[in-house]
């Protein structure tokens, strides 16, 4: 075979040309672990909302590629020493912070793996793909981990203002088409710089930041915590949570050989050997939607409605409130639907239940984002911030919902 150009450019819908910064990286890219997020979609079932959120883990990597490098540039011009193996490692840990997420995301990790969360799924690739590549990912696992020396590092990676948050505003904004979250990344960038290792914003960049904690705290309302999307999220948690639960009562539910060793199987963190591994990166988006279009038609009363639901998108009724939900109106919706169809409390609570929602956008605990002014001296965003609101968007905004089906169901 003829070897491959590896110095590839890609057009991305963002930012226009991405380039490929070395040979190591295109070979990660090329990667079937890294090919997968193709397949997996970037904001789960959002697209049930917003028609254009078909964008995926893929594309968001990629873009965060592109950031990182940017950043890199930037400081290296204000005279921030960061050497070619750093650079490189930065490059590799930013590309591969996603590459853990299951089929839609999140739901995976609520319903058939147990305390396994995607970091974790990502660390674990990583160190795999670090056995392929002779041992060269060693420095970007520690940046990854937040345990290399130069703290400034860790922070482009995983901080209040990384490249990862930097990206997914503003592409969910862009292909989501809600304006609110398109905040000027390009900016924020230009503004870095770093003092004693922390990474911090010079003073002129504070209104770019400003708008980013603000279409931070609006993508959450608006787009991430919509309540359709909340909806589909949790009933698709309880679609995989009813497959598993048939099959531990002793039936038998089709699906594909990746996601049938998951629902047959108590996959919990300590299980997670190589194996394990090579059947999760077979694992994604498509298993799921064929999954639940061969449930449509199984015999259990739970299962087939819970998937014609999401297919057909005929969702349940949500309200979101501020007050904690009445338990009296959960039975009575409860009731309503068990007298109807025959079935038990226990059938009826997979389509009558309630949560709460979170939104922070700012965490002033820990990794603040500080402002460098003129004169040297460094501030919390919070402090210097002239505008009123942002102290709000440092406290938690808890809200409940609802969920119970429309009285067609």
């Amino acid at each position: 075979m003829a070897s491959q150009n590896k110095l590839k450019i890609l057009n991305d819908p963002i930012y226009g040309f991405i380039t490929v910064p070395s040979q190591q990286i295109f070979d990660i890219i090329e990667h079937p672990y890294f090919q997968r997020l193709r397949r997996i979609s970037q904001m789960g079932l959002s697209y049930l909302v917003y028609p254009g959120a078909n964008h995926t883990r893929f594309h968001h990597a990629l873009g965060c590629l592109h950031l990182m490098q940017k950043a890199v540039y930037i400081l290296n011009y204000k005279g921030v020493e960061i050497s070619s193996e750093e650079e490189e490692a930065l490059y590799i840990a930013i590309l591969l912070h996603d590459i853990g997420h299951g089929p839609f995301s999140h739901a995976m990790e609520h319903s058939i793996v147990e305390g396994v969360d995607h970091e974790c799924i990502s660390l674990l690739f990583m160190e795999e793909l670090n056995k392929n590549f002779n041992q060269d990912l060693t420095l970007a696992i520690k940046m990854f981990k937040g345990s290399y020396h130069r703290r400034f590092m860790n922070q482009l990676i995983s901080s209040q203002m990384d490249m990862d948050r930097l990206d997914y505003l503003k592409r969910d904004s862009f292909y989501t088409g809600a304006a609110e979250g398109n905040i000027n990344s390009e900016r924020l960038i230009t503004m870095l710089n770093v003092v004693n290792d922390e990474l911090v914003i010079e003073e002129k960049g504070i209104y770019s930041v400003e708008k980013f904690l603000v279409a931070r705290r609006l993508m959450y309302w608006q787009v991430y915590l919509h309540k359709t999307s909340l909806v589909a999220e949790q009933l698709l948690i309880r679609v995989l949570r009813r497959a598993k639960e048939l099959i531990d009562e002793g039936k038998t539910i089709k699906s594909s050989t990746a996601l049938s060793y998951f629902l047959y199987n108590k996959v919990r963190k300590e299980d997670f050997n190589a194996e394990i591994l090579e059947i999760f990166s077979r694992l994604d988006d498509y298993d799921i939607i064929s999954a639940m279009k061969e449930w449509l038609d199984c015999d259990d009363f739970v299962l087939s409605n819970l998937c014609r639901m999401i297919i057909n998108r005929e969702l349940l009724k949500v309200k979101i409130k501020r007050k904690k939900p009445d338990a009296l109106k959960m039975q009575k919706h409860r009731k309503k639907l068990q007298e109807k169809h025959h079935i038990s409390e226990k059938e009826a609570d997979y389509f009558v239940f309630s949560g709460e929602i979170t939104n922070l956008a700012y965490k002033k605990e820990n990794n603040t984002i500080n402002i460098l002014h003129k004169n040297g001296k460094i501030s919390d965003v919070i402090k210097v911030s002239d505008q009123l609101n942002l102290k709000a968007l440092s406290k938690t905004v808890v809200k409940y919902y609802i969920c119970y089906p429309k009285s067609k169901h």
